[in-house]
């Protein structure tokens, strides 16, 4: 009994360690504190991650050395825990300059720059192999497209793989029929992809779900481990099925007409500084899921494997969908052609991983 005790204080010591660290997964904040000078550039940003955030002690560090760098010519304020609204009504308030900056969901600029939600359709990687081959090849491409659309990134940070999770296995297509699946709120691509196959989409920002999974208005969700543990969605589930269903990534993006109104000197502090913040962030994130994922199994929460006829299936069912997508026009077709094409070259290099 003495051993049972020990072994569930563990299990909970390590939950509350991730519910401090990530308090909100995989959004950014950071804060700036401290007497600048007067003539500053104040650069307001609005996140929905709240204070406390797990990236708040690298952000907060990035945004002080920024401060400092520059001698307090460069400033922030931010606005965290939705206060300013959703992705798109923060892009509203970028337009007319209310904001001049937001950390974003990855589909969350597709109003502005379609390319960017393509990482992020259902099941077109396999691996992390076929995401970093892509990734290496195609994230300063999508910076570009951005900086086009007028936005100045510093990187994407790895939010990692979502799984579908519910009170009942699934394993293959069929076992979705009937099932309430959440969709996030403004995500086109997939709402478009689960009503192609005859599913029945609740569209929900992400502080709704656990409401939904309570009241039976959802019965499948897909999450990274870390976003299931840190938002308590694993309280209401008992089966992951362990397939990858879509590549999550967060973005922090400035409006460039912000940007163009720095010094060309702290223009390139504050992108050496925030690079590297990304790039420690986006090195992270795999190490934090596969810790996550090894809580919720000490939790008891089942992660169902999926025979390799079953994957075949999820693809090529999923892939029918790719036709639809197009003709919404929630794509850019020409970038997600290069990608596809990327995709095969790796595929092609590698085919005993097939």
């Amino acid at each position: 009994m003495r051993d049972q005790k020990k072994h569930y204080f563990m299990i909970k010591q390590k939950l509350s360690d991730w519910l401090i660290r990530w308090m909100f997964y995989p959004l950014i904040i950071f804060v700036a504190t401290g007497f600048y000078a007067a003539n500053s550039i104040e650069i307001k940003v609005a996140t929905v991650a709240p204070e406390g955030s797990g990236w708040m002690s690298e952000m907060r560090a990035g945004a002080e050395l920024i401060a400092d760098q520059t001698e307090g010519r460069v400033t922030f304020k931010f606005y965290p825990g939705g206060v300013m609204g959703n992705d798109s009504q923060v892009l509203r308030k970028i337009r007319v300059g209310q904001l001049q900056g937001g950390a974003f969901a990855g589909g969350g600029l597709a109003e502005r720059y379609a390319a960017i939600n393509l990482y992020s359709i259902p099941l077109l990687f396999r691996s992390f192999g076929e995401l970093d081959y892509v990734r290496d090849r195609m994230d300063s491409k999508l910076a570009a497209g951005l900086e086009q659309a007028g936005f100045v990134t510093f990187g994407f940070v790895e939010g990692g793989f979502a799984r579908m999770m519910a009170n009942e296995p699934i394993s293959m297509v069929e076992d979705m029929q009937r099932r309430k699946v959440w969709v996030p709120d403004g995500d086109q691509v997939s709402f478009l992809s689960m009503e192609a196959l005859g599913l029945s989409p609740v569209v929900l920002p992400p502080t709704d779900v656990l409401t939904g999974l309570q009241t039976g208005l959802l019965d499948v969700v897909a999450a990274s481990p870390v976003v299931a543990l840190v938002l308590q969605w694993h309280t209401k589930i008992k089966f992951v099925t362990d397939l990858p269903v879509a590549y999550s990534m967060g973005i922090f993006a400035l409006d460039s007409r912000v940007v163009n109104r720095l010094s060309d000197s702290d223009k390139v502090i504050v992108r050496n500084v925030m690079e590297s913040v990304n790039k420690r962030l986006d090195g992270q994130s795999r190490v934090d899921n596969q810790r996550a994922r090894e809580v919720m199994e000490e939790l008891g929460i089942n992660f169902i494997p999926v025979n390799s006829a079953d994957v075949s299936n999820w693809h090529n069912t999923i892939s029918q969908t790719y036709s639809l997508i197009r003709s919404r026009d929630e794509i850019d077709e020409e970038f997600f052609d290069e990608l596809l094409m990327v995709l095969q070259e790796y595929r092609a290099s590698y085919p005993s991983q097939y």
